[in-house]
């Protein structure tokens, strides 16, 4: 498991891991995936409306990566049932695998942020621990889309309701215990050595739902045949 303080980084293995499948048949593991490169990206679950459009992000790359020789492969928060739901109606080329419990999440070091207690003596130390006024001081619009840049959170229903997404049960619970997990991609070569990495919002809570653009992962596919 990676260390949950530090991603992973440049040179490291990848970790093993076998993860259901929402948009193919069966399981897809690190050793299915060993041959050939791949790009896989941790999200947090569909209540994410900003992970959401980092899928489809990535399906539009998904032909050039393919073309690269690269795999595109996205791990969402999201109960298998719920996601296999959704992507039914919204379908997307990218390989799409469930992962409710955060377990590769953690297994990768992405980090997942955790609020100091009130009056806490404690030094925030981001992105693993912030104050909550830390928190609440941050102001994003990384798509545009927004009226104006709002905190994550309150951005988030604003987004859901411009798409028409309505959490159910499973998103609510999905939400209630993994909110603050952050985002991150990797790209993995094809002997399961670890070449990229971006983690959201390493430098402060204002990079909250910012995400590699376009040019970046195109670029670092590329850099796999250097």
């Amino acid at each position: 498991m990676g260390d949950p303080k530090r991603p992973l980084q440049p040179g490291e293995p990848a970790p093993a891991f076998e993860l259901p499948a929402a948009n193919l048949e069966g399981t897809i593991s690190l050793a299915s995936l060993r041959g050939r490169p791949f790009l896989i990206g941790f999200f947090r679950g569909l209540h994410c409306p900003f992970c959401r459009r980092q899928v489809v992000q990535l399906a539009s790359l998904q032909p050039a990566l393919s073309a690269a020789g690269v795999e595109t492969v996205a791990v969402i928060n999201t109960p298998l049932e719920r996601a296999r739901l959704y992507f039914r109606h919204r379908p997307t080329p990218v390989m799409l695998l469930s992962d409710p419990d955060c377990l590769t999440h953690r297994a990768f070091g992405v980090p997942r942020l955790e609020f100091l207690p009130e009056g806490s003596g404690e030094q925030p130390e981001w992105p693993h621990r912030a104050s909550m006024a830390d928190f609440a001081a941050a102001r994003v619009n990384p798509t545009g889309e927004l009226p104006e840049p709002m905190n994550p959170m309150a951005a988030n229903p604003v987004l859901n309701a411009k798409d028409g997404f309505e959490m159910d049960e499973a998103d609510h619970a999905i939400f209630a215990n993994h909110a603050t997990q952050l985002a991150g991609h990797f790209l993995i070569d094809a002997g399961g050595v670890i070449r990229w990495v971006q983690i959201e919002a390493l430098d402060g809570p204002n990079g909250l739902a910012s995400f590699p653009t376009p040019a970046q992962i195109i670029a670092a596919a590329g850099s796999l045949g250097r």
